[in-house]
């Protein structure tokens, strides 16, 4: 922990001096030091606390490079919620963790899920076919399928029927519950199998279909780190291909949704004109994100007390449309295109920097408890849950996550499949 603060402070005194490589270098480091301090103790390359600081302050450090010409000096109070948040959740973990005992250890083998393969199986048949029939009648209702419509760079925000869409993107789940299913059932039911593979791939057709990147990257991400949790190691190869494949798809995506290089050059306003575009782009979607939180704090004129942040309620009651005030605030962001927040985003714009740093402190508690229920697990879904928690951290500068109803709405589907799965299980208990 000392050496975070002195690099913070020393990140803040370059930023103040102008020297913004140096800024962001030194939080960078700061980053991968923190990562490896987890990972050497435990040998867990997802370690959730690990994962938080390598990507929520390595992240920042990215951010402090200022490389284009939308981001501006941070204010004062900006820079102590950045803080506050990673001490919220690190000092919690810690703390915990002097009190119980390292969250890691021995953790169960594919052997210990013996019995689990049917359920799993038919969890699978089962999110599949809800998405794909929510697909179907989302594209026959609105007339037209995202992918297949040209000169309509937002095409895809208006695939969107309420309530019916939840279930469409639901398919993330299937990638990571077939990881799941393959690594207990070993290949020795053949047509399964088959059947699991033809599921991912439909799974994987409706992201794609509805030219949705980030459901595309989340269904993969989620597949990854539940059989890295499950396997507890990745072969580099297997990375490497599932990268490049993903860049692949990714550019694919981009160009189907009309964002081609001068629109996006265009958009991000980079201070080197000549900069190549898949540095620019991924630049962009991290270090805009806090100081889009920069442009709350300076002009948010006041506090919402909890409203914002339970927009899920309000989204899955449905509450939102009989009473619109509870969901009328608006956005402050540097450039009305670009909408992603960080995961901090509507903590602060309730309780000030009090709010960021209990939900710091929040995250941190549940980090530590999920790596307990993961570490031992009795019912593989545990992995799902880790998997969606993992992803959130590792993605912690993009979007208010748990503010999100799709992400109650996953982890509601996630506790439904580990009940089911429980109780199919010929009578044993996850």
């Amino acid at each position: 922990m000392s050496v975070y603060l002195i690099s913070y402070a020393a990140s803040f005194l370059f930023a103040r001096a102008g020297y913004y490589w140096l800024s962001g270098i030194v939080l960078m480091l700061a980053a991968l030091f923190l990562y490896w301090r987890d990972y050497k103790k435990t040998g867990n390359i997802i370690h959730l606390r690990g994962l938080f600081s390598l990507f929520w302050v390595g992240g920042e450090g990215i951010a402090c490079l200022k490389l284009s010409e939308l981001s501006s000096d941070w204010s004062m109070i900006t820079w102590l919620c950045f803080l506050v948040a990673f001490l919220g959740f690190w000092l919690t973990f810690e703390f915990l963790t002097k009190l119980q005992g390292e969250p890691g250890g021995q953790r169960s083998s594919w052997f210990s899920f013996k019995g689990y393969e049917r359920p799993l199986f038919l969890s699978m048949v089962i999110v599949t076919a809800l998405s794909l029939g929510a697909f179907i009648f989302e594209a026959a209702v609105l007339g037209f399928i995202p992918f297949f419509t040209r000169g309509v760079p937002h095409a895809y925000s208006s695939f969107h029927i309420t309530g019916v869409h939840y279930f469409t993107v639901s398919c993330v789940l299937v990638p990571p519950l077939a990881v799941l299913y393959f690594s207990i059932e070993q290949g020795r039911n053949g047509l399964r199998m088959i059947l699991a593979i033809i599921m991912v791939l439909i799974a994987c057709a409706i992201p794609i279909l509805c030219v949705s990147r980030f459901q595309l990257i989340l269904a993969v991400g989620l597949a990854v780190l539940a059989y890295i949790a499950m396997e507890h190691r990745l072969s580099i190869i297997y990375a490497a291909g599932l990268g490049l494949g993903m860049i692949v798809i990714y550019g694919i995506l981009t160009v189907a949704r009309g964002h081609d290089v001068a629109y996006l050059n265009g958009i991000f306003e980079m201070k080197n004109s000549r900069m190549p575009i898949f540095i620019t782009q991924p630049y962009m979607y991290i270090a805009n994100n806090y100081d889009n939180f920069n442009c709350l704090v300076e002009w948010l004129p006041s506090h919402t007390f909890g409203l914002r942040m339970l927009f899920p309620l309000w989204a899955l009651t449905g509450l939102k449309f009989l009473v619109p005030s509870l969901v009328d605030f608006p956005i402050y962001v540097t450039k009305e295109e670009l909408t992603t927040v960080t995961l901090f985003y509507d903590s602060f714009y309730d309780f000030h920097i009090a709010g960021v740093l209990l939900f710091g402190a929040i995250l941190g508690a549940a980090a530590f408890f999920l790596m307990r229920l993961a570490k031992g697990a009795r019912n593989p879904i545990a992995y799902l849950f880790y998997a969606q928690f993992a992803i959130y951290m590792i993605l912690s500068f993009f979007t208010t996550w748990f503010s999100n109803p799709a992400t109650w709405f996953y982890l509601g589907a996630t506790a439904a499949l580990y009940l089911f799965c429980s109780c199919k299980n010929n009578g044993r208990r996850g």
